[in-house]
Parts: structure tokens; C-alpha cells; sequence
């Protein structure tokens, strides 16, 4: 395969957490994940081409994106939120953080149903944290906050879950009752304080450290693969 210059490797901030699992052995620097991660990198950086991820959840995810920063607004009392669309990059890290205010980045995650949305959960999730530390850097802000949000979910994708149900269950689309799917999908009843979560915490150097000493070790390992070719 014939060689070509390539871009130095950057971390997506939405992936940092990606490259900072462990490995399971303290003679390497890189966990298997880090590994497939630069691997993936690599391989879109050569043959051109992005590698979408996409699921049901993410799907939701962006369609209610706009209510869920309504929603974050109303609740946290900043009165309007507007969408940022502004992308940022440095010389390790890349991304487009959801809100910016004047000292706070805010990240809006819209959960499917109620049994994903974190009642309970006592701190935001890990890869979700490093998102955080790398959106702060990068806006050059000193407080993040990530806030879940119970979403009602739009008519045409409650439609397209009552067929996936249907298929899968072996029922005939018309059998169903939209009432029941309307009642598990969409929660007007429930109050709107009720319906977000936010766990919060603030910037912290050490740990943009790390995520920059562990790009380098990327940028170590993407260099093997390429003299590999």
C-alpha cells in the first residue's frame, strides 16, 4: 500500500475515554481498546472514509437534541441555550461540546426511556468525564456540566419501534396499540425537575495531562502501523 502524509493523530474529546482504559499489563501503554481505536483512526485517515456509529439511541439523541437544551435552560435557570456550533482543536485533542455558556461547558446526553435515564446513578459516566476534562480544555472554560434529560420521544420513532417490536415478537403492526407505546415513550405526566440529571465538576490540568501523554503514546503506536504497511 503506498504511503501517504497523514494527519497527526488528535482524539475526538467524545473518545478520550476510549484511549484512556488501562491495560491489563504494566508493560504496555496501550489497552487493546486504545489500540482498535488508533487502528480504526488509521484507517480512515487512509482510505478516506468516516466510521459512523449509529443506533437507536444515538438516533434519539439527535432528533431531540434542541428540546433537551430547552429543557436543560428551563431547569437550570439560564432562560435560553443556544446549540453551539462551533468546533474546536488543538494540538491533541478535536470536538464540538453541545452548549457554551461564559464559564461552563454543557453537555446534553437525552436518555431513550426511563429505564436508561441514571435516577440513581451517583456520578456521570467515566468516558463521559474525560469528554468533559477535553471540552473545557478546548473552550478554555473551568466548569462542566453533564446533564441527562428525559425526552419525549418523536411520533415517527415510536412508529418505527412499534415495528421493530412487531418483527421481532412476531406480531402484525396493526395488533399493536400506539396508546401503549405513546405511554411508554413520552412522559408529559412526569414533572419536568423530575426529568433531568446533572452531575457537574470542574477543570482539572493533571488529568489533561494524562489524555496528551496518552495521545503521544498513540501517535507512537499509529506511527508502528504505518512502517507496517
Amino acid at each position: 500500500m503506498q504511503k501517504k502524509n497523514l494527519p497527526p493523530f488528535k482524539i475526538r474529546c467524545s473518545a478520550i475515554g476510549q484511549i484512556m482504559t488501562n491495560p491489563r499489563s504494566k508493560s504496555e501503554s496501550l489497552s487493546k481498546t486504545a489500540m482498535s481505536y488508533c487502528e480504526a483512526w488509521l484507517k480512515e485517515q487512509i482510505y478516506n472514509r468516516k466510521r459512523e456509529f449509529t443506533n437507536k439511541y444515538v438516533i434519539k439523541g439527535l432528533v431531540v437534541e434542541d428540546h433537551s437544551i430547552d429543557i436543560i435552560a428551563r431547569q437550570l435557570g439560564y432562560g435560553m441555550l443556544f446549540k453551539n456550533e462551533q468546533s474546536f482543536e488543538n494540538d491533541y485533542l478535536t470536538g464540538t461540546p453541545d452548549i457554551i455558556t461564559k464559564d461552563t461547558v454543557l453537555d446534553a446526553k437525552s436518555s431513550w426511556d426511563v429505564f436508561t435515564f441514571p435516577l440513581f446513578e451517583t456520578e456521570a459516566n467515566s468516558d463521559y468525564v474525560w469528554q468533559g476534562y477535553g471540552y473545557m480544555n478546548l473552550a478554555g472554560k473551568t466548569k462542566y456540566k453533564v446533564c441527562y434529560v428525559l425526552t419525549d420521544t418523536p411520533d415517527h420513532l415510536i412508529e418505527k419501534e412499534m415495528r421493530s417490536y412487531a418483527y421481532n415478537f412476531g406480531y402484525e403492526y396493526d395488533d399493536l396499540k400506539y396508546s401503549e407505546f405513546l405511554k411508554r415513550m413520552t412522559y408529559q405526566d412526569i414533572d419536568e425537575k423530575d426529568r433531568i440529571k446533572v452531575f457537574s465538576f470542574e477543570y482539572d490540568q493533571k488529568k489533561i495531562d494524562q489524555v496528551e501523554q496518552r495521545v503521544l503514546e498513540c501517535r507512537e503506536y499509529v506511527n508502528y502501523l504505518i512502517n507496517k504497511l
